[in-house]
């Protein structure tokens, strides 16, 4: 199952927080108290975001953070990246591949392309689109067959 961690979903509930406020900052402890994420959680996403350019930090008592960008210009792949690293579903399509079969194997290049299919679907996705709650679920075709992705509530 392809995942992404919990410290990455919290990510984006905090990077989702701050577009909402659009150029305002909020301290950490306001962005955990207005989110419902640790206080600690919230610092280290911050620190992490910060670290790789989506989130400016101001020091001082009227200090804070906010987006280093818009919202818009900010992809659910950089997200990731920020937090989890550049996505590799297989061993084989990452950058720094260490494959032990690699020179034999016969499906690797399915799952580099398959890699790239999933890359460009996340550069695709803004956060701005992110932050849409009510935002239309989008329609997939697996195997041929339509499927929603939207959660139907009992």
């Amino acid at each position: 199952m392809l995942r992404i961690s919990k410290l990455t979903d919290y990510g984006t509930v905090v990077l989702g927080h701050l577009a909402q406020l659009e150029s305002a900052q909020a301290s950490a402890s306001e962005i955990a108290a207005a989110t419902g994420v640790g206080l600690p959680t919230v610092s280290k996403l911050l620190k992490n975001l910060a670290k790789a350019g989506l989130v400016k930090s101001t020091r001082g008592a009227q200090g804070g953070y906010r987006l280093a960008r818009e919202a818009a210009d900010i992809s659910a792949a950089e997200v990731i990246d920020a937090l989890e690293g550049p996505v590799s579903i297989t061993e084989c399509s990452g950058d720094d591949s260490h494959c032990g079969i690699e020179a034999v194997c016969n499906v690797g290049n399915a799952w580099q392309r398959i890699n790239v299919a999933i890359r460009r679907a996340l550069q695709d996705v803004s956060l701005d689109d992110l932050k849409r709650a009510n935002a239309p679920t989008p329609l997939f075709n697996f195997v041929g067959t339509p499927i929603n992705v939207e959660r139907k509530d009992k």
